[in-house]
């Protein structure tokens, strides 16, 4: 069992930034694919970014491709999300993901087994 803790949400205005990170309590082999996901009110839960733990390799949604950053600490056992000129269409419940197999580009909910308890990102205009 792989368990999630997100932090670093919060309340910023447009253009601004956030970082946020997962924190995984096993050991990364133990979740070789990890994600971001969030959930805006009303609308499903979408797809914002994924890496791969061994080689890195990224993956965005279009939404988000160029303001948005994934990496890792491989020692940390930890992903961030770096967010730059946030907007307030960015505004939602963020939530961190952990695969136990390698997927690429791991752009859906299915292709994850654990997940984070989420945190809000608020972004006023």
């Amino acid at each position: 069992q792989v368990q999630l803790l997100e932090s670093g949400g919060g309340a910023v205005q447009a253009g601004g930034s956030l970082r946020l990170s997962c924190a995984a309590s096993t050991r990364t082999v133990s979740s070789p694919t990890r994600g971001w996901f969030r959930q805006a009110p009303g609308k499903e839960r979408e797809f914002v970014a994924s890496i791969s733990w061994l080689g890195g390799s990224t993956y965005y949604a279009d939404s988000v491709k160029g303001r948005f950053t994934i990496s890792r600490d491989n020692a940390q056992n930890t992903v961030y999300l770096q967010m730059n000129s946030l907007k307030p269409e960015d505004t939602a419940v963020y939530y961190c993901a952990a695969a136990r197999r390698a997927y690429y580009p791991a752009t859906t909910a299915t292709n994850y087994d654990y997940w984070g308890q989420g945190t809000q990102v608020t972004v006023s205009s």
